[in-house]
């Protein structure tokens, strides 16, 4: 739970920066937006949390 809170906060601050920047528009951001959610309630939700949950495992181990 943490870490999809995380990541979902750290996607949302990006999200911010690039529409504030101008590297994006609000249109295509909210399609984005709207492609994630929709794409959370299909079958493929699983794997695709397995998939983040291995690469934060992935960076978690790295040690500095």
């Amino acid at each position: 739970m943490a870490i999809s809170l995380s990541v979902v906060l750290l996607l949302a601050i990006i999200l911010v920066v690039l529409i504030r920047g101008g590297s994006i528009k609000a249109g295509p951001a909210l399609v984005a937006v709207l492609f994630g959610f929709f794409l959370a309630s299909t079958g493929m939700a699983p794997s695709i949390q397995k998939f983040m949950d291995s690469i934060a495992q992935s960076i978690n181990q790295i040690n500095f």
